[in-house]
């Protein structure tokens, strides 16, 4: 009589990993997954100025809320909702210290905020997460625009998303912008009030901005 036994099958997907095949040919590169990138221009009357090209880091928070939203399970242990999404773009002035405005202070993975957000836009309803301290206005920006890429390091696979945001001649000025983020909420509808949560960070030298300027924060997000 033959025993019965239980067969336990457990599969392990070690992200990040380096996978590596020398018998076989096959080699991928070790890339962390997800990232991004962010470029940002000054649009000048004849056309763009890259100012910054900087990595992004996304937050333990930004991937906690991707694996509730991948499941479409909520995780009771974080704040982001499964049904929230990418949706709206902060900036902030804190990316650097006052005494050294061009070297950013590197985000860290347990970030949840920007270290100093700013007031974007005063009056414009398309603008979300009103607030009236420190100063009256719209606390975030809407895309305007968000498309797909194919990702020439993965088979031209779509892994890429394009997120693009403008700061017009009336947006976040008088500061010197040094920190952005993406945040997730369950609506992109203007006026929103959130809540707004954190999925990533880029700190960056400082960047005046005044009405005599508009600025152009491309988001590359990989998967």
């Amino acid at each position: 009589m033959n025993d019965e036994k239980n067969l336990l099958i457990q599969a392990v997907d070690h992200y990040g990993d380096c996978l590596s095949d020398k018998s076989f040919g096959v080699s991928t590169k070790s890339i962390e997954r997800p990232k991004g990138f962010v470029e940002i221009f000054e649009i000048l009357e004849n056309g763009k100025k890259k100012l910054i090209g900087k990595e992004n880091l996304v937050i333990y928070l930004g991937r906690e809320w991707l694996l509730s939203r991948a499941f479409n399970t909520q995780n009771a242990n974080i704040s982001p909702l499964e049904t929230e999404f990418i949706c709206w773009f902060g900036v902030g002035d804190d990316g650097c210290t006052v005494a050294d405005p061009l070297t950013p202070i590197s985000p860290t993975n347990l970030d949840t905020e920007l270290n100093n957000p700013i007031m974007i836009n005063a009056t414009d309803v398309s603008f979300a997460d009103y607030r009236t301290l420190p100063d009256a206005g719209y606390y975030k920006a809407p895309f305007d625009s968000v498309t797909f890429e194919q990702d020439a390091d993965n088979e031209n696979s779509w892994l890429i998303m394009n997120v693009s945001t403008t700061l017009g001649i009336l947006d976040a000025n008088g500061f010197n912008l040094s920190e952005a983020g993406l945040y997730t909420a369950t609506s992109d509808a203007g006026g929103s009030i959130g809540p707004f949560n954190l999925y990533a960070r880029v700190t960056f030298s400082s960047v005046v901005k005044s009405a005599a300027r508009q600025i152009l924060f491309v988001w590359y997000v990989y998967f």
